[in-house]
């Protein structure tokens, strides 16, 4: 937005018509790199830091969470992607079928990549012959800051944003990136800046993290429930977000199915937190720094050689 003055305002008036809104990136790729990668990459390492060292302070051994980490994020891609697919299926209908695979282009549910990212560190973290309950608590609090450092990614592709805004910190989109959004809104000049739900998204999920470590740090829950949290936070942070886009989406009874899908993480939380109490709550099956599993064969090997998928 360029920079007006006026003869009352001076330079502040100057400053504040600088800084009215939030522009978009005019790239979204480094040479052959695209930015949405790279800040899925970003986020998973921050996640997985975060995620060692939480789990050594538990006296676990950090390569735990790296094996962990390679089963979890590639069913968490795969299982993003299947979800995008199944939930837009009609952007795919006229295209060749390999552009399902297109992840480069971006399309990545969130909803999808949480169920799936989950129950494939699960069964890493099984197939270590780890505590679950631990290793869930240890990690989760890394799930919201991961997704917070993707979103910037959305940021540079200039795609789900929401409906138009004066606020100052509204976002601006070039033409070309307005192509998918109904036709009422696609005038520069009548709705120059919208909603950066990317940015309102990335915002709660990082305080959402904040109030994971929180609530665990108090010791409120008993083991493993802190994943409820992250359901509930993430459901309605996602509800009120999803609100606000004007993207073309499938709809079940009125709703996108986003926001179904929040209610769902919502009530799935909920009923985590209601379940009975029992012993596995309170006394871990093994210990957290268990090293060994057991293969099917009966040897029993280090945890380092079974983090292999």
């Amino acid at each position: 937005m360029p920079a007006v003055s006026s003869p009352r305002g001076g330079v502040g008036a100057t400053v504040q018509c600088m800084f009215a809104a939030i522009p978009s990136p005019p790239f979204n790729s480094i040479g052959p790199l695209t930015i949405y990668g790279l800040m899925i990459a970003l986020g998973v390492f921050a996640a997985v830091m975060l995620g060692q060292k939480r789990w050594t302070a538990l006296g676990g051994n950090e390569d735990d969470v790296s094996g962990i980490a390679i089963w979890a994020v590639g069913a968490g891609i795969v299982g993003a992607r299947v979800y995008h697919v199944i939930t837009d299926f009609q952007r795919f209908a006229d295209e060749p079928w390999w552009r399902v695979f297109a992840l480069r282009e971006g399309g990545l549910g969130i909803p999808g990549g949480i169920a799936f990212g989950v129950l494939g560190g699960i069964y890493a973290a099984k197939r270590r012959g780890l505590d679950v309950p631990s290793v869930l608590d240890a990690l989760i609090p890394g799930l919201p800051i991961a997704q917070a450092i993707g979103r910037l990614g959305n940021w540079f592709n200039q795609e789900l944003y929401g409906r138009p805004t004066d606020l100052p910190w509204g976002l601006e989109i070039d033409e070309f990136h307005r192509g998918s959004i109904p036709e009422e809104f696609r005038s520069v000049d009548a709705f120059p800046t919208f909603h950066p739900t990317f940015l309102y998204e990335g915002i709660w999920n990082l305080g959402l993290a904040s109030t994971l470590l929180f609530v665990d740090r108090r010791g409120w829950l008993p083991r493993g429930r802190l994943i409820a949290i992250y359901f509930i936070g993430y459901g309605i942070g996602r509800a009120w977000v999803e609100a606000l886009r004007i993207d073309p989406a499938n709809e079940i009874l009125g709703l996108r199915i986003n926001l179904w899908m929040s209610l769902a993480l919502v009530i799935g939380g909920l009923v985590i937190l209601a379940w009975p109490k029992s012993e596995v709550d309170t006394e871990p099956e093994t210990t957290p720094t268990e090293t060994e599993v057991e293969l099917d064969d009966g040897e029993r090997v280090s945890s380092e050689d079974a983090d292999a998928p």
